[in-house]
């Protein structure tokens, strides 16, 4: 009797310990380079037209775009918009690009990623490195038209900058992520206070013309939960079309040249289940939330749909698992959807959102000590 081994991606047996022996920023920027070779879009491309990387089951709408599927990447992968097109090719539903800072700046001094191999999670201290609003409008003034939505994460050190910033780059997306919440960067701390976030969020409502994210801090403990529900609230209070939840985490990072960092990864996965459960629960059934932090598998997936999320994203499951994860994750979605007898993704977010609405009346009406 042959014994039969569980078939290992070619990526995870073969290409990641390769890239794994270079250090993480070196090994992202020879992906990101193969990926903006024409071979390589061919290939990706032949492979797509092979064997389908979506299934029109997944296929779904958030803030007026459409997306052939729920799996996004997150910003922080292509930070100056270089590798769109064939990252689009990979099967996600749509790609945030970014984060754009308005003016070039280098980031933080290295050491400022670094792998967290056995956890399959990473620290960042990037600090935004960008080459600014001028490089990337002319990175996506050449570029043919996109198959999918576009995302555009922007920020600034100033509420003047991250405004002019949104400005430069909405013309070339179809929709603005405003990160107020990286923990690499002082200066955004501000706007994290309720009154400097609201009067920010009255002036790009002003200014703007297509759909328009936040992305919110990660938080662990009451007081954190108190100021990012805050935020949410005023999102939802000031028309906003949706939440990104959430960034890293903020912990120490001794071999890192600041000291700390952002931890990502499935190290973070249950506490994205929790925030999303809470952010959906603050935002309503109106406001999009896009699911963030630790997603590896088309489970993970699923049950961040299910807590109440209308999308999700990833940026290290796509380190750790490698170019084929989003179609993985959607033929795996399409197959969890089949076996539980769902018909789309909004059903599933539908049933999130109605739940999540009436556990909220329940706890409600529990405090204030009325019989349910």
């Amino acid at each position: 009797m042959r014994l039969r081994l569980p078939r290992v991606p070619l990526y995870r047996r073969l290409v990641r310990p390769l890239l794994f022996l270079f250090p993480p920023e070196l090994a992202h920027g020879v992906t990101s380079w193969l990926l903006r070779r024409k071979l390589a879009r061919v290939a990706i491309r032949v492979r797509a037209f092979s064997y389908p990387l979506s299934s029109p089951v997944l296929s779904t709408q958030i803030a007026g775009l459409n997306i052939s599927s729920p799996v996004g990447l997150a910003a922080g992968y292509d930070k100056n918009c270089e590798e769109v097109a064939p990252l689009m090719d990979l099967g996600f539903g749509y790609v945030v690009g970014g984060t754009v800072m308005y003016s070039p700046q280098p980031g933080n001094p290295a050491p400022r990623l670094t792998r967290i191999s056995r956890e399959e999670s990473m620290i960042n201290s990037m600090g935004f490195p960008s080459k600014g609003v001028g490089a990337v409008q002319r990175i996506l003034r050449g570029e043919r038209k996109r198959p999918k939505p576009l995302v555009i994460s922007v920020s600034g050190h100033t509420q003047e900058e991250m405004l002019a910033c949104h400005a430069a780059m909405e013309p070339f997306s179809d929709a603005i992520e405003i990160n107020i919440s990286s923990p690499n960067t002082a200066s955004l701390k501000v706007f994290r206070e309720l009154a400097a976030f609201a009067e920010l969020l009255e002036k790009a409502n002003a200014m703007r013309s297509k759909p328009l994210f936040i992305k919110l801090p990660f938080y662990s403990d009451p007081l954190g939960q108190e100021r990012v529900l805050g935020l949410v609230r005023i999102a939802r209070d000031k028309g906003l079309d949706g939440v990104t939840a959430s960034n890293a985490s903020l912990v120490s990072a001794p071999m890192m040249a600041t000291g700390w960092g952002g931890l990502s990864g499935r190290a973070l996965f249950k506490d994205t289940l929790r925030i999303v459960k809470e952010v959906r629960a603050e935002a309503g059934e109106s406001m999009v939330v896009n699911g963030l932090g630790g997603i590896f598998t088309a489970e993970d997936a699923f049950s961040v749909l299910e807590a109440g999320a209308d999308t999700i994203q990833l940026l290290t499951g796509l380190v750790y698992e490698g170019p084929g994860i989003a179609a993985a994750l959607n033929r795996g979605l399409a197959e969890l959807f089949h076996s539980k007898n769902i018909s789309s993704v909004t059903e599933l977010t539908r049933c999130a959102r109605i739940r999540t609405s009436t556990d909220t009346l329940t706890e409600s009406l529990r405090e204030s000590r009325i019989p349910v």
